[in-house]
């Protein structure tokens, strides 16, 4: 399906690796000129020249903390003819309330809670009034299912979800849509390493981290590049008249029947 989204410009954050690569690389596929930020400037050249091989449409880099002050703004002025955002930088501490300290829940939040919503307000400031533009924030079913072990990143990704809402509720009157897309488990290397140290907690083995995922959909997690496509067709005007949402993209976990 061509979604129409040749000659698009889009920027997202957190994209020299992981779910944030895989979103790059089908904005490339359709066409689109991309932008991808991230902090480590070596994993940005080596995503850079991967990313040509997927489309005809112009990649660069942009080394930039956005956990730094004035950051967003930086990066705003820097591309102020972006068409689409996909705020997707961050990794929140995994842990309960006494595993996280005070500084790494700070940290944390610097980077996913304040710079997604710095980097909307510099953006949306751009975008309005310049239809079709999109915001995509990539989020997390935590939001949805609160867990002990993840106390830090379950009220992060509630703030963003109703960030999105709230902003949603009105930014297509300024031509702009903004929509939220919540992954369950997606197989990176922070959710394998994350897993390997619960393998090794359970069984003394992290090689057996694969048998955490007996009670996944399919006895497995997602890859990026399903997410990916989720974001993708979110972000095109084939998704006009969605705005304010957040679509899932867990397999149906999140409503999975659990017995104990």
């Amino acid at each position: 399906m061509d979604l129409g989204l040749r000659g698009r410009r889009v920027l997202i954050t957190g994209g020299s690796q992981g779910i944030g690569y895989s979103v790059a690389a089908g904005f490339m596929a359709e066409g689109c000129d991309v932008v991808i930020v991230a902090r480590d400037q070596s994993r940005l050249e080596t995503a850079t020249a991967s990313l040509a091989q997927f489309g005809t449409g112009q990649v660069e880099a942009a080394s930039i903390d956005l956990a730094q002050a004035g950051a967003a703004e930086e990066l705003a002025e820097a591309y102020p003819d972006t068409d689409i955002l996909v705020n997707n930088a961050g990794a929140v501490p995994v842990g309960d309330i006494f595993e996280v300290d005070e500084a790494r829940w700070r940290a944390g939040w610097d980077l996913k809670v304040f710079g997604y919503i710095n980097l909307t307000r510099a953006m949306y400031a751009r975008m309005r009034g310049r239809p079709p533009k999109a915001i995509i924030n990539i989020l997390g079913t935590g939001a949805d299912k609160p867990q002990w072990r993840y106390a830090c990143g379950t009220p992060a990704n509630i703030a963003l979800v109703g960030l999105t809402k709230a902003l949603g509720g009105r930014s297509i009157d300024d031509g702009i849509r903004i929509v939220g897309v919540s992954p369950g488990a997606v197989e990176t290397d922070r959710w394998r390493s994350i897993h390997m140290r619960r393998a090794q907690e359970k069984f003394g083995d992290p090689s057996r981290w694969r048998e955490a995922l007996l009670d996944q959909p399919e006895n497995r997690a997602a890859t990026p590049e399903e997410v990916a496509n989720v974001v993708v067709f979110l972000a095109s005007d084939r998704a006009s008249w969605v705005c304010g949402e957040i679509v899932n993209v867990d397999g149906g976990r999140l409503y999975r029947e659990q017995w104990f």
